[in-house]
């Protein structure tokens, strides 16, 4: 007994024989036959719709692929114009040529002159980027930072910029300085210093020094008023040299008018002898004639008077030989 008889004996089911694979199968249906498209998202569990309108099932193409390869005849459509002449391809292929090179030596040259600026890098506090750049393009950067602060200026006006107005100064404590207040008092304190110093200068004059300043004053208000020329008959000149002393003059004890006893700041003078001085001081009235200095004017004018001669004495000697 088979196992088929068996099968279906004790179980009620047998199988049918399995066919014979032939090697080269030709299918009946010629709708099957050509190139099958498929999804691939197909599970296997797909159900054909009725009406036959299903957009998601295979599409058949009709010719295979070798009859594809047979055919002479040229399936491809011509979609659009029709395609130009070989002259005029050429020239057209000219034309577009010389001006993609044109452009490229234009973008290359814009390039080179003018440094790229990228708006979307990080900006710093300085208005350069963050990164690695070269030196232009911190330069370009740097330089329209300073003009939009420029135009952001102007556009806010000079009110509000402070332009012309002047600076308020603060002490330590917080307070506003008066600038005017304080040039007034430096330039007042300027002028006293300079009147002390003026002061000290003239406390270390004489009377006989101030009252030469005075007479010189006096003479230059005098002098506007005098001739270029002064003769022997001058009365001012004569009389100037009338009060000069002079002490080998044999003809003052002749003179009728004498000097008062008073010197110049008014007080009266000693009307005795007394020993010369390099200066021409003469002693007050309340002197009593006795030299208390240290004998240094009588060196003085023992020591000028030794020179004076042996210089007479030198010329003497030289008319001599």
């Amino acid at each position: 007994m088979s196992l088929a008889d068996y099968l279906a004996k004790n179980y009620l089911t047998a199988d049918s024989k399995p066919e014979k694979k032939s090697k080269k199968r030709k299918t009946k249906d010629g709708a099957q036959s050509g190139l099958i498209i498929a999804d691939d998202d197909a599970s296997g569990w797909v159900t054909k719709s009725l009406d036959g309108d299903d957009n998601d099932g295979p599409l058949h193409v009709g010719s295979t692929t070798a009859e594809f390869r047979k055919t002479k005849k040229n399936n491809w459509q011509t979609i659009g114009a029709p395609a130009p002449s070989s002259a005029d391809q050429a020239a057209a292929d000219a034309i577009i040529a010389s001006a993609a090179a044109d452009s490229s030596v234009h973008n290359a040259a814009d390039e080179d002159d003018a440094p790229v600026v990228d708006d979307t890098a990080r900006t710093m506090e300085s208005g350069a980027h963050a990164g690695l750049q070269s030196a232009d393009q911190v330069i370009a950067q740097l330089k329209r930072k300073q003009e939009e602060e420029h135009k952001r200026l102007l556009a806010q006006g000079a009110g509000n910029s402070g332009q012309g107005k002047e600076t308020i100064y603060r002490d330590a404590s917080g307070r506003i300085i008066n600038i005017a207040m304080k040039r007034a008092e430096a330039r007042k304190k300027a002028e006293e210093e300079a009147l002390a110093v003026a002061q000290a200068l003239e406390a270390q004059k004489g009377d006989v020094q101030r009252a030469d300043h005075e007479r010189r004053k006096a003479e230059l208000k005098e002098a506007k008023f005098m001739t270029v020329t002064r003769y022997a008959d001058d009365i001012d000149m004569n009389e100037e040299l009338k009060e000069k002393e002079r002490w080998n003059d044999p003809a003052t004890k002749f003179l009728t008018k004498k000097k008062g006893g008073k010197s110049v700041s008014g007080k009266p003078l000693y009307g005795g002898s007394f020993m010369p001085n390099r200066y021409g001081i003469r002693p007050g009235h309340r002197w009593d004639g006795v030299d208390r200095g240290n004998g240094f004017e009588k060196e003085w004018f023992g020591a000028r008077n030794r020179r004076k001669d042996l210089k007479e004495l030198e010329y003497a000697w030289q008319m001599d030989e």
